[in-house]
């Protein structure tokens, strides 16, 4: 009876580039970046239309309330992280967030100062987003040694990229049918679903004998404001973090102008509504390909480095081409190819550069680096090419500013593969010992 079961999880071990006893956490992981991902992209179409009718004019502001979000939130989960146990400050952040969506439907349906909650969800998505996020790659850092990091992270995010082919189709489905309020439900739902996910692959991490050490799943204690220390005490940390500020900034320019163009285009709401969600879609399966079939292969064969250098090399193809042919059209391949270069590639390298780092950092400095330092870049864009454009400085000369500050990110990339590289060494032979060890012994 077990040979053929045995065989069957051999060969979907060999497909996805993940050993036998690894193909229970895996698909638990798997499901879980599904439901979060899933459940944000119910979202985020409707965030893109707050976005148009909160005001384009106020959109610098909008990003900056993000961003000061942003930095008040980072200290209180900085406090949460030193006094709850792995699980607990999992299942408080999933319920904080359950609550608020809750309470975004009842602001909705009483149609009060439509306005301010436009804006208002714009800034609670854009901190959402990222803090969820961040939050799964640290548990998923915590869980997984740097090796299987590399040969797993690519397959986890594919799960992700499943979760966001599939919201976006939600999202038009259930509006033909029911008011845009009860998008908040169905996105609470999937969250609820992360919760049990998180029990399951937190009881797989309290079994592991090789790499689990005791200390794992328990509070991080320290200062609630470690996280701001740990960045910027570590040049690794501060790589990454010049690596994420030149994505931010590069992403943000993109935004602004790719946003006013379909507001100058298409003057109807639904329409809009209904670009943004095809150009999720779009950007969701394609992503889901890359990851699927390429994203392990390339970073197998290449390291790190090949993933890490895609974003830059496709933003110089992309600025070049901007600043050649500044329409709608160029505006929307590039910004598709270069959400599906950082979901498929440059995501799951990144998140394998913090499985290298020590637990505190995993948690609260990564946390710090992937809420304020990547808000704090788009608010600090939003009112560069504002005041920029108040000089009437163009898309287009900003497009040929950005060119040769991609030499300069690639360059980031390089070194940030090596330093990994070189850090991941004694993780490595120090697992490799502990496997002897335990087989000498059995």
């Amino acid at each position: 009876m077990d040979g053929p079961d045995h065989a069957k999880r051999a060969r979907w071990a060999v497909f996805l580039g993940a050993k036998p006893e690894e193909l229970v956490p895996l698909a638990w992981a798997f499901v879980y970046f599904f439901c979060l991902l899933c459940g944000y992209s119910i979202l985020r179409p409707v965030r893109d239309e707050m976005a148009i009718e909160g005001g384009l004019k106020h959109l610098p502001w909008m990003m900056t309330a993000t961003f000061l979000t942003m930095l008040a939130a980072t200290p209180l989960f900085g406090w949460l992280s030193a006094r709850c146990s792995r699980y607990r400050l999992l299942l408080t952040v999933y319920a904080f967030f359950i609550v608020n969506l809750l309470g975004f439907y009842a602001l909705m349906t009483s149609h009060l100062h439509q306005e301010w909650v436009a804006r208002g969800f714009f800034v609670w998505l854009s901190v959402f987003n990222l803090f969820i996020v961040s939050v799964f790659w640290s548990f998923m850092a915590d869980l997984f040694t740097p090796e299987q990091g590399a040969r797993l992270f690519g397959v986890i995010a594919a799960g992700g990229s499943s979760g966001a082919l599939l919201g976006p189709l939600f999202t038009t489905g259930l509006t033909f049918i029911f008011p845009i309020p009860v998008l908040m439900v169905a996105s609470s739902l999937f969250l609820g679903a992360c919760i049990g996910c998180v029990y399951r692959l937190e009881q797989w991490g309290r079994t592991q004998t090789i790499h689990h050490r005791p200390e794992q799943g328990e509070p991080l204690r320290g200062s609630f404001l470690a996280g701001v220390r740990l960045t910027f005490s570590s040049p690794y940390l501060l790589g990454i973090c010049g690596y994420l500020a030149m994505l931010t900034m590069t992403a943000t320019v993109l935004y602004l102008e790719q946003t006013r163009l379909v507001s100058e285009y298409l003057d109807q709401p639904e329409a809009r509504t209904r670009l943004f969600s095809t150009l999720d879609f779009t950007t969701s399966l394609l992503t889901w390909l890359t990851q699927v079939f390429m994203t392990r292969r390339l970073i197998g064969r290449f390291g790190l480095v090949a993933a890490l250098l895609f974003l830059p090399t496709i933003s110089l193809v992309g600025f070049l081409g901007i600043a050649l042919w500044p329409s709608l059209a160029v505006y929307v391949v590039f910004s598709v190819l270069r959400r599906v270069g950082e979901y498929a590639l440059s995501k799951p390298a990144r998140e394998v550069l913090f499985t290298v780092v020590s637990r505190e950092e995993k948690y609260k400095a990564k946390n710090f680096i992937d809420t304020a330092i990547s808000r704090g870049g788009d608010a600090s864009t939003a009112w560069l090419v504002t005041a920029m454009k108040s000089f009437g400085v163009t898309a287009t000369h900003i497009a040929w500013a950005l060119v040769p500050l991609m030499g300069i990110w690639a360059w980031l990339a390089t070194v940030l593969a090596q330093q990994e590289k070189r850090r991941a060494a004694p993780v490595l032979s120090s697992a490799t010992s502990a496997t002897e060890s335990t087989r000498s012994t059995a």
